[in-house]
């Protein structure tokens, strides 16, 4: 299911008219979408992909959930399995912005190394952390993972018994008391995404 979701992905990628004004451009782009678990990541990486290719953008989203199938790293959460499928996601976002793609990448990889990396190796990078209050994830828990904690049942989650980085200099940085929609949030990475573009005259 999920190789399928990222080959369909692909496809509506590849229907976009090559000659699209938006696709006049060396080199795509990635958004890095992070945050902690029930921040809103694949909510608002949903709804920017669908944005995108309605504007004629060749755009790939990755959730992180779903690449943890793809590149078959199982139920390992502790901090060296995290930080080897966050290179990957990287190494990954690289390959398909060097094709012109709009690559759209929602996960968590909260380590200063990762953000480093990103910034030297990827294309029109716009880093976005999603900082949502600790009470607004608990309460949202979309994988129950938060009550598994309190439960005891799991361990290496990332920011209760796992130690992770706050982003040091995101260009957009949604704050806990923000009352932002993810519709506004996809308007904000919209406008980051067109002003790095122009300025290095990507867009017609």
């Amino acid at each position: 299911m999920v190789k399928r979701a990222l080959i369909e992905q692909f496809a509506d990628a590849e229907r976009i008219r090559d000659d699209s004004p938006l696709q006049r451009s060396d080199q795509g782009c990635v958004v890095w979408i992070t945050g902690l678990s029930g921040a809103g990541k694949s909510t608002v990486g949903n709804i920017l992909k669908s944005r995108l290719l309605a504007k004629g953008r060749r755009t790939i989203f990755l959730d992180g959930d779903a690449l943890r199938g793809v590149f078959a790293i199982g139920d390992r959460f502790d901090p060296n399995a995290r930080l080897e499928l966050a290179r990957s996601y990287g190494r990954l976002c690289q390959l398909l912005a060097s094709q012109g793609h709009t690559v759209i990448c929602a996960t968590i990889s909260m380590r200063n190394v990762v953000y480093d990396w990103n910034r030297k190796n990827l294309p029109n990078y716009v880093e976005v952390f999603l900082d949502v209050p600790l009470e607004v994830r608990q309460a949202r828990d979309p994988k129950g993972y938060y009550a598994a904690v309190h439960n005891g049942t799991l361990n290496n989650f990332a920011g209760q018994d796992q130690r992770v980085d706050v982003p040091p200099s995101p260009d957009i940085h949604i704050a806990p008391e923000s009352a932002a929609t993810p519709e506004e949030i996809c308007d904000q990475i919209e406008a980051k995404l067109d002003k790095n573009l122009s300025v290095k005259g990507q867009v017609a």
